[in-house]
């Protein structure tokens, strides 16, 4: 009995189905990636405004806004949620005396 070399592919065994796997891995690899600079990007905001910083907070905000849009653009997030938390950021930021 001769062995065989074939691959064995976890996920399908179709051409189309092999690559639409490679695929997904690379989208999850590269949402996984946006999706954790917003959420960064988030925090910093909303630590400067627990701190009172309002410059701080001002300059992350400006810096939040654009990297949520950027997720929402490219369909990380909903375009409704990027604008929902980029309007609570704001009004934590504009609220400190």
């Amino acid at each position: 009995m001769a062995a065989t070399t074939k691959k064995k592919v976890a996920t399908g065994r179709h051409l189309s189905a092999i690559k639409r796997h490679r695929q997904s891995l690379k989208r999850k690899d590269r949402n996984r990636h946006i999706k954790s600079l917003t959420k960064t990007a988030i925090k910093k905001v909303r630590t400067e405004v627990a701190a009172g910083n309002k410059e701080n907070a001002m300059t992350n905000l400006k810096a939040a806004i654009t990297t949520l849009h950027k997720a929402a653009s490219k369909g990380v997030i909903p375009k409704k949620r990027a604008s929902r938390l980029s309007s609570r950021l704001n009004k934590a930021a504009v609220a400190i005396s």
